[in-house]
């Protein structure tokens, strides 16, 4: 069986955690790409207003087959 696959670069943003900016990223590319398969964390980092983390960025690589 013959796969080829396209990667493409994801920033993902929550105000919860890294896991939810992960889960939003994902989610939100599923709604125009199909055939996602796997996705790896690149790099990960936050927003910090007033002393407080306000945000959690996540940059994400993910992979979808090509048809």
């Amino acid at each position: 069986m013959e796969r080829t696959y396209k990667k493409i670069e994801l920033i993902g943003v929550s105000e919860k955690s890294y896991e939810e900016a992960i889960r939003n990223a994902v989610s939100k590319a599923s709604q125009s790409l199909r055939g996602l398969d796997w996705f790896e964390v690149v790099d990960q980092r936050g927003k910090i207003i007033d002393g407080k983390v306000t945000q959690f960025q996540v940059v994400l690589k993910v992979a979808f087959k090509l048809e």
